[in-house]
């Protein structure tokens, strides 16, 4: 899949999921004031943040397409990463927001005597509504996102994911206060606190891996070795070493030295690096950037050293 194509998908992907985070914000926040559900308000609240990632997602995507130039040698890949960066932060907004909202209403549930209202039944049918909503949602994103190895994509939709399980607890608070009477209407903040526990995971879940990849963390040692052995296969080629790799957005960077024959032509040692390039390139993509640094094997330097000694020897 070329730039332009990906580009197409992860707009397609976006737009079909900002469309749905215009319509559930504005039907959980009405009927949520309508049927005087604060956990549905709150959820409301928790789906109105995934329009502002959706925008971030679409700035940068853009911006992640264009081709490498003077000052940006390795590509716009890294926007893409900052991207998911802000849209840990607002999970982690979001989930702080619901759990202090929660807990105060705990609070002054137990200790004040404030009795919670019942919330109305219409609530019940919105937060289902929500959960089926954006769990389909989730599965055609997180697809897509695997298939544009998109990062930003991926914290898209598990911010999906994270609002269906927002609207599970907020179904389970609001049938259990709805059915079960006063003394059950507690339920619903208490299911609403499991909700931001799940939401702050994910965010620091997602913080955390955008802070791995904007800190240069090389790629899993399991990858690593896998490129050692692709490199290793081409005949001529020994001793792969100071491998380098890190990712740069949805690309992965390769470095590493390899040992040839110290009596082999330029044309031919270029010509090895120009196969380990087609091979890494047909494994990790046509985009993957990667330097080959050429070195003569001990066997060619010892030959070499001893030659040398024995001229001198001689003289």
């Amino acid at each position: 899949m070329n730039a332009v194509e990906r580009k197409k998908e992860i707009y397609k992907v976006t737009l079909i999921g900002a469309i749905g985070n215009v319509i559930l914000p504005v039907v959980k926040g009405v009927i949520g004031v309508l049927s005087n559900s604060g956990a549905l308000i709150a959820d409301a609240v928790h789906s109105a943040t995934d329009l502002l990632t959706d925008a971030v997602v679409l700035f940068c995507a853009r911006i992640a397409a264009k081709p490498s130039d003077d000052d940006h040698a390795y590509g716009h890949g890294k926007y893409e990463v900052i991207a998911s960066a802000l849209i840990s932060l607002s999970l982690l907004v979001v989930g702080a927001f619901i759990l202090a909202k929660s807990v105060e209403e705990l609070y002054r549930y137990f200790l004040e005597g404030v009795m919670i209202e019942k919330p109305g039944a219409i609530a019940i049918w919105a937060a289902l509504l929500s959960v089926v909503a954006k769990e389909i949602l989730f599965r055609y994103t997180i697809r897509v996102a695997h298939r544009v190895n998109s990062s930003a994509v991926a914290a898209n939709a598990w911010h999906h994911r994270s609002d269906a399980l927002s609207s599970v607890g907020v179904l389970v608070g609001l049938s259990a206060a709805y059915f079960l009477g006063e003394g059950a209407r507690f339920m619903e903040p208490v299911s609403a606190i499991f909700v931001a526990v799940l939401i702050i995971k994910v965010g620091m879940e997602i913080g955390m891996n955008s802070l791995r990849e904007l800190s240069e963390k090389a790629l899993p040692s399991e990858t690593e070795q896998k490129i050692r052995k692709m490199v290793e296969s081409v005949e001529g080629v020994s001793n792969p070493h100071n491998l380098r790799t890190r990712r740069v957005g949805q690309r992965i960077a390769i470095e590493v030295d390899i040992m040839v024959d110290g009596q082999m032509t330029v044309e031919r040692a270029h010509h090895l690096t120009e196969l380990i390039e087609a091979i890494l390139r047909k494994e990790y993509g046509e985009e993957t950037h990667i330097i080959i640094h050429v070195e003569p094997n001990e066997a060619t330097l010892n030959n070499k050293y001893e030659r040398e000694y024995e001229s001198r020897q001689n003289l």
